[in-house]
């Protein structure tokens, strides 16, 4: 829509679409990622010894250390089998798969 000569067009509805498409990106995009992280800090916090999980490759394991200071676990594959991961590879959504499959 073009304004009469002479008048100029109120900033705010010039910038209205703009900042709409901020406030929808905001509420669809990054609040439900920020959510999503937070949930998966709190699991990785309360990781505990014999605790059964699924790391983000997709390999099934027991809890059998947790190095607090190194952020690393050491997962029982197998017997005697040890492996050292980094706590951030295990997959929230994968372990809650399994658990609610039990």
């Amino acid at each position: 829509m073009s304004s009469p000569a002479g008048e100029q067009q109120n900033p705010i509805t010039s910038f209205l679409p703009l900042i709409l498409i901020v406030v929808v990106f905001y509420f669809f995009m990054i609040r439900p990622q920020m959510k999503k992280t937070k949930e998966q800090k709190v699991f990785r916090e309360s990781l505990k010894k014999g605790d059964k999980v699924i790391t983000i490759g997709g390999l099934h394991g027991k809890i059998v250390e947790i190095d607090e200071e190194a952020q690393t676990i050491d997962l029982e594959v197998a017997s005697n089998v040890r492996l050292k991961f980094e706590k951030s590879s295990i997959s929230l959504e994968n372990t809650k798969t399994v658990e609610t499959k039990k």
